[in-house]
């Protein structure tokens, strides 16, 4: 019963996919705008052929040498900043991000966290432990003594918004303080860690500067940087082939680590670090071995898949696409009172669906009845954030323009059909800002959507009654043109 699958209501059974299209066993296409993991297309040719000809040759682990390891630790490297130079090489997201735990904790001997409000960071105990997203569900109780939850950075939601000033310094301020704190309870800073966009919390863009004030604080007390690139890296974010680059080129993490688009569905993962923190973690005694990690399969399929970004151009394809759907969004913010953010970059787009614009209220049941409008439609979509309120783009990165056209269109007709079934009146005149009438329903279908659970929802989040409402305002989309 824990293991939950999308679309619980009426689940999907796919048997095959192509690029950015899944098929059931009917036949049926799906137009999959989901899978951040199939990073450059299902069943890609030069992936599978890769595999397959590395698997009729040898595969085995790494305490025998082979050439593949060490090319693809070479060919990865030299995409990130010089001093990010030594590769673990591990076989999940969740793996990655506990190993990193692990080196920062070795590195001066500390051994508390700070996270981020809404962080998740994998399934394994010691990451549920600094994952609120998670730990949250458990109790208010449920938070060890080691963990310290920061703000979110998030402008549209969180305590310091796109009003204020200088949010990235303030956020960071909330960390410092939160530093400061548990030197005076004589505890000591092992690491921050951070998600370089975070995902399951809700599609959020940290505010250019916030990364590297943050750094120079944990630095100062002997913590380091961990930068939480499973979901967004390997180019998504379009003009940059890391997440964390759009921070600017004088921040450069401790500590990185890689999952899900790494292999394009093939278990593999990776940490990279310094030079300095993997010898103090190789001083500690302690013989780090993984059986699978690095094998010469896992290596080709990663080799494989950087060519193809390279040769296809699909960080060209994330930039181009990505502005077009931000774009075409943005057009139906200003249509649909539902609509209250919009917020992206390169193919990591998040739309913040409310019931007021003004107060922000997150429309929670809204968001999952129009996922499964989508998916009738044949489009898969999903829904998360801490209010399960933002519709996620997160597609395989062959998406195109076509696609996200087809996508918009559909969101744009399933939103005048719920305000029309509702009697939501909506100005489209936005220079006017004249306010709308209010009406709720009860028993409507997003209601009784609102009580199924899609992929790991929690299911309590969702049981809101349900009304629409809207009041016509003007806010600024958090958009980075890449």
């Amino acid at each position: 019963p824990s293991c939950k699958v999308f679309f619980a209501k009426d689940p999907l059974k796919i048997v095959r996919a192509q690029g950015q299209y899944m098929f059931d066993e009917k036949g049926e296409k799906y137009l999959d705008c989901i899978n951040n993991v199939a990073h450059v297309g299902h069943s890609h040719p030069y992936v599978i052929k890769a595999a397959t000809k590395q698997m009729e040759l040898l595969n085995t682990n790494s305490r025998f040498l082979h050439d593949n390891l060490v090319q693809y630790a070479q060919r990865l490297t030299a995409t990130l900043p010089e001093k990010l130079s030594v590769c673990y090489f591990v076989n999940s997201g969740s793996e990655a991000n506990d190993l990193a735990l692990r080196l920062a904790r070795q590195y001066h001997g500390h051994q508390d966290v700070i996270t981020l409000e809404n962080a998740y960071h994998g399934h394994v105990t010691s990451l549920i432990d600094i994952s609120p997203y998670k730990f949250n569900q458990l109790g208010k109780d449920s938070k060890k003594e080691f963990v310290h939850v920061a703000p979110s950075p998030d402008i549209y939601r969180g305590k310091y918004r796109e009003d204020h000033p200088d949010p990235a310094s303030a956020y960071a301020e909330e960390v410092k303080k939160i530093i400061e704190e548990t030197q005076k309870n004589g505890r000591k800073i092992a690491a921050f860690i951070a998600e370089s966009m975070q995902s399951c919390g809700g599609q959020v863009i940290p505010p250019v500067g916030y990364f590297q004030k943050v750094a120079e604080y944990v630095r100062a007390v002997g913590g380091v940087f961990i930068a939480d690139e499973v979901q967004v890296g390997f180019g998504r974010v379009g003009k940059h082939f890391w997440a964390f680059q759009l921070q600017g080129e004088d921040f450069v993490p401790d500590i990185v680590t890689m999952g899900k688009p790494i292999g394009n569905g093939h278990p593999m993962s990776c940490v990279v670090t310094t030079r300095e923190i993997a010898e103090s973690f190789g001083a500690s005694g302690l013989e780090y071995f993984n059986t699978f990690g690095g094998n010469p399969v896992s290596c080709a399929i990663g080799l494989a898949v950087l060519e193809v970004i390279e040769k296809e151009d699909l960080q060209g394809n994330a930039t181009r696409v990505g502005n077009y759907l931000l774009e075409l969004l943005d057009e139906q913010k200003e249509k649909h009172p539902l609509v209250g953010d919009i917020r992206g970059v390169g193919l990591f787009v998040g739309v913040d669906l409310v019931k007021d614009q003004q107060k922000r209220t997150p429309a929670t049941a809204e968001a999952l009845h129009l996922i499964y409008k989508l998916k009738e439609q044949q489009i898969l979509l999903s829904a998360d954030g801490p209010h399960r309120n933002i519709l996620k783009f997160k597609p395989p990165m062959c998406f195109t323009m076509e696609d996200a056209k087809h996508v918009v269109e559909t969101i744009d007709a399933l939103l005048t059909e719920m305000e029309e079934a509702t009697g939501m009146k909506t100005e489209n005149n936005a220079s006017t800002n004249a306010q709308c009438k209010t009406k709720t329903t009860e028993g409507s279908s997003q209601a009784e959507g609102a009580n199924e659970s899609i992929g790991h929802m929690n299911g309590a989040a969702c049981r809101q009654e349900n009304g629409l409402y809207s009041k016509k305002c003007s806010l600024s989309s958090k958009r980075i043109r890449t």
